[in-house]
């Protein structure tokens, strides 16, 4: 199975799952990690160059919806379709709901560091906080 963090630093986990710069990817076989990757993700950052800050592009149910962002959560998922698991400490509903439709499960964790987090997943006891949702 493979999890995947959202990060910054290579170390902890970022607030904000659309504006991390990369995923760490870790490989659990039989409860042990036993593989780290770190793979580019596709970010705010790189959307902004792309539209006019200026244009909303939201639909009824609000920010994070729509062709325009469902194109971008498309984009930021490409690289860990692989994945079973996504972790981060933040993220919009629309990125919630675009992990769920490619068969990942997004959690939403309190906990900073990466490795932890994996493993407190891979014992269990990792919570997952639907409030951390935006």
């Amino acid at each position: 199975m493979k999890i995947a963090v959202v990060s910054d630093d290579g170390k902890t986990i970022s607030r904000h799952f659309g504006r991390a710069a990369y995923y760490l990817v870790f490989t659990v076989d039989e409860g042990e990690i036993v593989m780290r990757e770190r793979r580019d993700k596709a970010g705010h950052q790189q959307f902004v160059q792309l539209v006019d800050i200026h244009v909303h592009h939201e639909d009824e149910r609000g920010h994070g919806f729509g062709a325009h962002s469902d194109d971008k959560h498309h984009q930021m998922v490409a690289s860990i379709t692989d994945c079973a698991v996504v972790i981060a400490r933040g993220m919009g509903h629309g990125a919630h709901q675009s992990l769920t439709s490619a068969n990942i499960q997004p959690i939403l964790t309190e906990l900073a560091d990466a490795e932890a987090a994996v493993q407190a997943y891979i014992d269990g006891t990792l919570v997952d906080h639907p409030e951390r949702l935006h």
